[in-house]
């Protein structure tokens, strides 16, 4: 029987779409395959392989001289590796298939430069005309980023936060599906901070990929997916803020404020704790999280207790835990 000319019934077909929808939803828009990079006999980036996936927003720390910005620049396409492979929406990143795939991607440079005597809508138009996307883009992408009041303002009378806004706004020219962006809160105030990281939650709910670098670690902790921590050019760990907590094993501090009859000695009976410290009708005590709940239930029976504070051990512990 020749099955060939049977029609797809329309369970199937959606059946198929989905599939493939999904498929493609499950695909790593950046795969990183034993990438290697060589500054003459310097080894900056050593054999690291990951993939980042469409619409998650993945942190890449390290100290200075860790390799990331090195991984940073090679992803961008704008040095090649020593070995190893870096494809785009499986695109290898060289070619002409490269060229047209760099306009779906935004970039952001640590140091912002731009012409003085360029006003700032004016600025926006010069980068579009080289992206060559469309000039009537510019004009509500200065007001998506603040500086809709100072558009037509020459960029000499800019201040550093005010320049880094237009760098924003310079980057998502062109709807990019992609964006490298390079310690990009630098100079912002808290408002403006605020602000810049509203903007990434809504592109990353329309599906777009956010790769950032930042050494502001308690401003990332809560606005990253998955943490990439490079040391000495490896990928030393990587996960999500939990998992990366979970693994390093870091003491939590239990902050307690209680009466004075409390015994918290027999509340500690049997938990190893490394510190505790009661100052009036404060306490404070570090345990392994594997103690965490039973510390937690008995405390629970103890009339005395006032208040509980639990402190999760920060990205910057974290990433200190990590590099020491």
């Amino acid at each position: 029987m020749n099955t060939d000319k049977i029609p797809a019934r329309p369970g199937d077909v959606n059946e198929q779409r989905q599939k493939k929808q999904k498929t493609q939803m499950n695909a790593p828009v950046i795969e990183i395959n034993q990438v290697t990079r060589y500054y003459g006999e310097v080894l900056a980036v050593d054999n690291i392989s990951f993939n980042i996936e469409q619409g998650e927003t993945l942190g890449l720390i390290g100290h200075n001289g860790a390799g990331k910005s090195t991984l940073f620049k090679m992803m961008l396409g704008l040095i090649p590796v020593s070995a190893g492979e870096i494809r785009i929406n499986n695109t290898v990143l060289h070619g002409n298939a490269f060229r047209e795939l760099r306009r779906s991607i935004g970039y952001l440079p640590e140091n912002v430069v731009f012409y003085d005597n360029l006003t700032g809508l004016e600025t926006l138009q010069f980068f579009a005309a080289i992206k060559d996307c469309d000039t009537k883009e510019c004009m509500p992408l200065l007001n998506q980023v603040g500086l809709n009041h100072a558009a037509n303002r020459l960029v000499s009378g800019y201040s550093k936060g005010m320049r880094q806004r237009l760098g924003f706004a310079q980057a998502l020219l062109g709807n990019p599906r992609i964006l490298f962006l390079d310690e990009p809160t630098n100079g912002l105030d808290p408002e403006a901070i605020r602000e810049f990281y509203k903007v990434l939650q809504k592109l990353n709910q329309q599906g777009v990929t956010v790769i950032i670098t930042s050494h502001i670690l308690s401003e990332i902790q809560q606005r990253v997916q998955r943490l990439a921590v490079m040391r000495n050019g490896k990928l030393h760990a990587m996960g999500t803020v939990q998992e990366l907590r979970e693994s390093v094993d870091l003491p939590l501090i239990i902050q307690l404020r209680c009466h004075h009859q409390t015994n918290l000695d027999e509340v500690l009976r049997d938990i190893p704790s490394e510190h505790k410290s009661i100052n009036g009708h404060h306490a404070e005590i570090h345990i392994q999280r594997r103690w965490k709940m039973e510390l937690l239930r008995r405390l629970g029976t103890q009339t005395g207790i006032e208040d509980i504070v639990v402190h999760e051990p920060t990205l910057e512990d974290i990433f200190l835990g990590y590099s020491g």
